[in-house]
């Protein structure tokens, strides 16, 4: 089934049109032999190991990995797709971090990173520390409101993918140096 996840998605930190459609198999269809539609369309990543033959030919392709799937089946290709989607089944759900943190940290991937599926307000802003930098907002939620979870808060204490120096890498401090405890002044 092609469905139009949304009329406007969140990128980077505005909201903007969105062209591409992801396609969902049906209970009936197979990977082998579902018929992907030309155009701009986000494929499930079952699909386009049946079918990377065919699809690798396409200029303008995306592909989606399910929680329960493993990013490592996109090494080497990674750099072919326009957006990699990571879906969400439920808000609850987060294996979709450490998907998005690793594709971008182990396989390199520098494009639009997408979160579909049950992606709420309260989760942007730590989808985009993992290096998400699109965001398809539950459809009965205002995306403009879901825009302001990404400023929600100013500073970070962790290291991540949107800041790889931990809070007390970045910060001079005023410590005396009778202090010799590696943690004073934090």
């Amino acid at each position: 089934m092609l469905e139009v996840v949304h009329e406007q998605i969140i990128r980077g930190r505005e909201v903007v049109a969105d062209d591409w459609r992801v396609l969902r198999l049906e209970e009936n269809e197979t990977p082998e032999g579902v018929v992907v539609p030309e155009g701009k369309v986000i494929v499930p990543l079952s699909v386009w190991l049946a079918q990377k033959e065919t699809l690798s030919q396409r200029a303008e392709l995306g592909v989606w990995i399910a929680a329960d799937e493993r990013f490592e089946a996109l090494k080497g290709d990674a750099d072919r797709f326009a957006v990699i989607a990571v879906d969400f089944p439920k808000f609850s759900d987060g294996r979709g971090y450490s998907i998005a943190f690793n594709v971008r940290k182990r396989l390199g991937y520098t494009g639009e990173l997408r979160a579909i599926g049950d992606v709420l307000r309260d989760q942007l802003f730590s989808m985009s520390r993992v290096g998400f930098n699109a965001y398809a907002t539950r459809k009965d939620r205002s995306i403009h409101d879901a825009l302001k979870g990404l400023t929600v808060f100013s500073e970070t204490y962790q290291a991540s993918v949107d800041q790889p120096l931990p809070l007390f890498r970045r910060k001079e401090r005023d410590v005396p140096l009778e202090h010799s405890d590696v943690g004073a002044g934090i």
